[in-house]
């Protein structure tokens, strides 16, 4: 896709908001960009070794994005996540695992993220022609009634053992459980840099006292970029995060502690300054941050996508993960769309604000 064609995917007025905006609150010259030599520049200075440099390497060198420095994921843990049921009713071939990869493959990601049991299926077949990340801990929906407690579902070894070069997590931070899912996940962290595997942390907030006066915070940019900070310090290489909505959250609940200048001079409501602060709390973007595609709403999905894509680049983000609005559609519809996500990523008219 060229520029005139994304801009008529997102249509005039949502393209010259996102594509024209040019004042920042954080300066661009603060940040730590993603580019070609990134793990050099950046990585290769802190203390993850060659191993797991290389797992990020074998990453961010992979598919239609491979030597940019940025990265398009494909991930499908929603069937344990969201309840198989509902999650492919839409599609029912990725009930089979081995159509999760192709679609991974055939749409140019850098990597496929998981469960252990979908990629054990098919690791024999797959794992050395596209990057594994097995998703170790999950948010079951059968348990009645449901709570926010991630729980493991195998062992980081098993995740080796099969070739990952990647584990990822969630802890939902804000909630009853998340201290324990910390440390968990801090020791299963630890654990898979000594095997040389790359993390990706998903960094959501769960309580349901974030949502207040019909306004839900779990997206507001301040509570998630706490939430980012958090992940960068049990040294999740990678920060998965929702697309922030808003922002003050910490005020409108009165919790945690906050500062005037947060909002005043860090941060405007434009989207892009929105999600900055997020690349900010992950190390001014010595840790990566890619965003998440979110649901599929239908006609929509690939406006809404590029313009994830747009905002995210333009913040200062490492890249995108999109799964529902890709594998909720034929294979050639979500191989359209993941491609567009990583045009804006390719297209070097879509610069850094």
């Amino acid at each position: 896709m060229k520029t005139q064609e994304i801009i008529q995917v997102l249509g005039e007025e949502r393209a010259k908001s996102l594509l024209d905006f040019n004042t920042p609150a954080i300066a661009k010259s603060r940040l730590h960009l993603p580019s070609p030599t990134f793990i050099e520049d950046i990585w290769k200075d802190s203390n993850r070794t060659n191993p797991v440099l290389n797992s990020l390497a074998a990453i961010q060198n992979h598919g239609r994005l491979g030597g940019t420095g940025y990265v398009s994921i494909l991930p499908v843990d929603q069937g344990i996540e969201h309840t198989a049921g509902a999650s492919f009713a839409p599609n029912p071939d990725y009930f089979d695992p081995e159509n999760i990869v192709k679609l991974a493959i055939e749409g140019g990601c850098n990597a496929v993220a998981s469960t252990y049991g979908v990629l054990a299926s098919v690791s024999r077949k797959y794992a050395h022609k596209i990057p594994f990340v097995v998703k170790i801990n999950h948010n079951e929906l059968l348990t009645y009634p449901n709570s926010f407690q991630q729980v493991m579902f195998g062992t980081v070894k098993d995740a080796w053992n099969m070739g990952a070069v990647a584990v990822g997590a969630t802890i939902y931070f804000g909630s009853e459980d998340s201290r324990r899912q910390i440390v968990e996940i801090a020791e299963a962290f630890e654990y898979a840099h000594e095997l040389g595997m790359a993390t990706i942390l998903w960094c959501y907030a769960r309580n349901d006292h974030f949502k207040k006066d019909g306004v839900d915070y779990h997206v507001a940019s301040d509570i998630t970029s706490q939430a980012n900070h958090l992940g960068v310090t049990i040294q999740a290489d990678i920060i998965k995060q929702k697309l922030p909505e808003n922002n003050g959250g910490f005020n409108a609940i009165k919790f945690a502690k906050t500062h005037p200048k947060m909002y005043s001079e860090l941060c405007t409501d434009h989207p892009i300054d929105l999600c900055r602060y997020q690349v900010a709390n992950c190390y001014m973007g010595r840790v990566g941050l890619i965003n998440s595609g979110g649901a599929s709403s239908g006609e929509s999905d690939l406006g809404d996508a590029v313009a994830t894509a747009i905002i995210n680049k333009r913040a200062g983000g490492m890249g995108l993960i999109s799964g529902r609005k890709a594998f909720q559609k034929d294979l050639a519809t979500g191989v359209k769309l993941l491609n567009a996500i990583q045009d804006v990523y390719l297209n070097d008219e879509i610069t850094i604000a």
